[in-house]
């Protein structure tokens, strides 16, 4: 089971940009299709944006499409996603994900296949202002 740790969430006005970056552990990080997943209060966790594990797919909810980008550094065992023109709607607690076979488990049909998410971080808080 791999470990993750989100950073990088904060305030920020409407319009504006915040990147959050999820370090994982283990020597297996890139055997692991990632993805990021929020939750805002009183909703249920929704499907962000998803990467494959050498990188070269991406897929993303449509309610972020064009603004959002996901992205990994193998080496560093990290992945990132970069948020841009930032909307009130996107406040949320965002949690990184990984591939695997833990609770809960979170299906995502991507363009490329399913994938099953079931390594979770602790999240971070992203507020976005009017």
């Amino acid at each position: 089971q791999v470990q993750l740790v989100e950073s990088g969430g904060g305030l920020v006005q409407a319009g504006g940009s915040l990147r959050l970056s999820c370090a994982a552990s283990g020597r297996t990080f890139s055997r692991y299709a990632m993805g990021w997943f929020r939750q805002a209060p009183g909703k249920e966790r929704e499907f962000v944006a998803a990467i494959s594990r050498p990188g070269g797919n991406t897929f993303y909810a449509d309610s972020v499409k064009g603004r959002f980008t996901i992205s990994r550094d193998n080496a560093k065992n990290t992945v990132y996603v970069q948020m841009n023109s930032l909307k009130p709607e996107d406040t949320a607690v965002y949690y990184c994900a990984a591939g695997g076979s833990g609770r809960p488990r979170v299906p995502v049909y991507t363009s490329w296949g399913r994938l099953d998410f079931g390594s979770w971080g602790q999240g971070t808080q992203v507020t976005v202002s009017s």
